[in-house]
């Protein structure tokens, strides 16, 4: 991963296929793999938030990979 920009808020990064599916890995296992009564108390964020988050990244992976594909 390579830091691009950074602001208070936000960050941009470069990052690969490889270490989008790992976090792709770790998302779904936090998502499908913590209770929900305590998720978001462990998390962070709530259990919607999270799920979001890896849709997005599943979709950028699906990208990437069928790009690859072609």
């Amino acid at each position: 991963m390579q830091l691009i920009e950074q602001t208070l808020q936000s960050a941009n990064v470069n990052i690969s296929l490889e270490e989008l599916l790992i976090l792709n890995s770790a998302l779904n296992e936090v998502c499908y793999g913590l209770d929900e009564f305590d998720f978001e108390t462990r998390m962070g964020a709530s259990h919607e938030k999270v799920a979001e988050l890896l849709k997005k990244i599943g979709t950028i992976i699906d990208d990437l990979e069928s790009h690859a594909n072609s």
